[in-house]
């Protein structure tokens, strides 16, 4: 089950997550299989975290697994989940992205 911020609870949709991706990652070359493998991960971690987890923990864990995959869709997909209000809200989860990436500067 997961519990939203509304307080309501709703059984675990895996199609939600990937439509959510999907809409995140329009125009970027990610594949259908990638959500699915994606959302396995993240379906699988629920069912370890608990029989019962938040919407939020849902969010970070989509979030985190999304950001190895694709850089723009992680950052389009943030801004919805965590309703980014100004472009410094876009600033901060970029600094965030390029924190946690090794390598070379993503700018």
């Amino acid at each position: 089950m997961v519990n939203k911020r509304s307080g309501a609870r709703e059984p675990f949709d895996r199609s939600k997550i990937i439509k959510g991706l999907s809409s995140a990652s329009k125009g970027r070359p990610i594949t259908l299989e990638q959500f699915e493998c994606l959302t396995s991960e993240v379906e699988e971690a629920a069912r370890l975290e608990s029989t019962d987890i938040t919407s939020e923990w849902l969010g970070r864990a989509v979030l985190e697994r999304l950001r190895e995959l694709d850089h723009v869709a992680a950052l389009r997909f943030a801004s919805v989940y965590k309703g980014f209000a100004d472009v410094d809200d876009f600033e901060k989860e970029l600094k965030l992205i390029k924190r946690d990436t090794p390598g070379p500067s993503l700018v």
